[in-house]
């Protein structure tokens, strides 16, 4: 087993609690698309709303294997004496998820997902309903983890 892997309850924290996100697509030539993206991780699934159009949907369509990742960087380590930029460390977590994405195209799961969002980045916005023109014109991207794993540095 690795050093300092993350157990699965530390996993979940983080990509409940994470920020913001990068999401990793594979475009028409088999090279790697990636972009930072906000997201909700709800019922064990990561969730990214967008637009309708654009490379990433484009590629997903196309493949839907894809990789994401949080982390969350703390303080550096190191000695007021340290005699090299070499013995410079860092604390951190983060996060790697492989798995398959898919389009939601259910009206009624995108407008739970986008609540999620709007409760976890916004809430105090979360009392406001949601206009169905938005709903219906938003992109839901879902992604199912198939390897996740974490590490972190104390």
């Amino acid at each position: 087993m690795k050093d300092h892997q993350l157990s699965d309850e530390d996993i979940s924290y983080l990509l409940e609690n994470a920020a913001s996100g990068v999401l990793a697509t594979l475009d028409a030539d088999g090279s790697p698309y990636c972009v930072p993206v906000h997201f909700v991780y709800v019922n064990r699934k990561i969730y990214i709303h967008g637009l309708t159009t654009g490379e990433k949907i484009e590629n997903i369509c196309r493949d839907p294997r894809v990789s994401f990742t949080v982390y969350r960087m703390g303080d550096f380590l190191y000695s007021a004496d340290a005699k090299s930029p070499c013995s410079v460390n860092t604390t951190y977590q983060s996060v790697v998820v492989k798995g398959s994405a898919v389009l939601v195209e259910n009206t009624q799961m995108k407008r739970e997902i986008l609540s999620a969002v709007v409760k976890k980045y916004t809430p105090e916005l979360a009392c406001l309903s949601m206009p169905e023109n938005a709903v219906l014109h938003t992109s839901m991207i879902e992604i199912t983890p198939v390897i996740c794993t974490g590490k972190y540095y104390p």
